[in-house]
């Protein structure tokens, strides 16, 4: 048999990472390297994609009212800020908690933009996605939708893009009317889709007097779920300490049944009798977030009946991201 030829590789330029483009996962890396893309540049490509990032809103102005509104809250918006200001022919920025079609953005007609923030992302970083739809959204046509698409895995974040001084003020709305500018007018699909919608959404009243906390009327009973900053071991010790000592609920009729995991916050949740309103929970919400400062202060190790009151909070904790 003949011998073979030694073959000879013609050099590759060298790359720098950030030079890299991306190709098909069993494609030679652009790199030069010989190696396959998947098992070279590929590799942290596809791990700066799905790694999860726990608490995707940290460093954002409003960071519980982010982590509520993304998974508490039906019917809600709130104006956002851009760090550079509004690009011209952009009137305004919106994050809405959902809009029509699940659609990631739209362009309304005269160019201002909305953001819907309970979309399923491609990748583990909510705020990077979101990102990424908010600068596509700026510069798309007036009058379409923006569709969904992964992100970049070196593209910027929402820290990035939005004024971290910049006021985050939810406004919580009954139903979905601020799809359409002019709802009495809108057209048979549109109305459809509205009046289903409308009836979907569970009632819910962001309170004034603390932050993040929300309100919700159910058929069996109302809630209040209270998205709070506070590390998760701190407010789980401080909870005990209020639930043993039977300061923890909210009034009479009132009781602590436990709480979510949100994007790496806790939200403690509140059962309330049916003809509690969100405005009778006020003073006691209030009350309560005096009693739970002393609580988080408090540097004691817990009692064995604070012990037990925060292995009963703990079993019926449910993680939501």
């Amino acid at each position: 048999m003949a011998k073979k030829r030694p073959q000879t590789k013609a050099k590759q330029p060298q790359l720098k990472d950030g030079e890299i483009p991306v190709v098909g996962a069993r494609e030679p890396c652009p790199c030069g390297s010989g190696r396959r893309y998947k098992a070279c540049h590929g590799r942290a490509a596809a791990h700066a994609v799905t790694e999860l990032v726990h608490r995707p809103f940290e460093g954002l102005a409003g960071e519980c009212d982010w982590v509520a509104l993304r998974e508490l809250v039906p019917a809600a918006t709130v104006e956002l800020h851009l760090k550079e200001g509004l690009p011209e022919g952009v009137p305004s920025v919106t994050l809405a908690t959902v809009l029509p079609m699940a659609w990631p953005a739209l362009r309304r007609e005269d160019g201002s933009v909305l953001i819907g923030l309970q979309n399923d992302t491609a990748s583990g970083d909510i705020s990077r996605d979101l990102a990424d739809t908010l600068q596509r959204a700026l510069t798309s046509e007036p009058g379409n939708p923006v569709q969904g698409r992964r992100a970049p895995a070196d593209g910027p974040r929402l820290q990035d893009l939005l004024a971290p001084e910049g006021p985050f003020e939810p406004v919580v709305h009954e139903g979905f009317e601020f799809w359409v500018p002019d709802a009495q007018n809108a057209n048979t699909e549109v109305t459809a889709s509205l009046e289903r919608a409308n009836a979907a959404a569970i009632p819910t009243v962001k309170l004034s007097g603390v932050d993040a906390a929300y309100w919700c009327e159910t058929p069996d009973k109302n809630h209040l779920r209270w998205v709070m900053p506070h590390g998760e071991e701190q407010l789980l010790d401080a909870l005990a300490r209020l639930h043993a000592a039977g300061r923890s609920s909210l009034g009479e009729g009132t009781r602590l049944v436990g709480s979510f995991r949100a994007h790496g916050l806790t939200v403690p949740v509140w059962d309330l009798p049916t003809g509690v309103t969100a405005e009778d929970v006020e003073k006691p919400a209030a009350e309560f977030a005096e009693r739970l400062a002393d609580a988080l202060a408090a540097d004691t190790p817990l009692t064995p009946d604070e012990r037990r009151a925060r292995g009963g909070l703990t079993n019926r904790q449910v993680t939501l991201s």
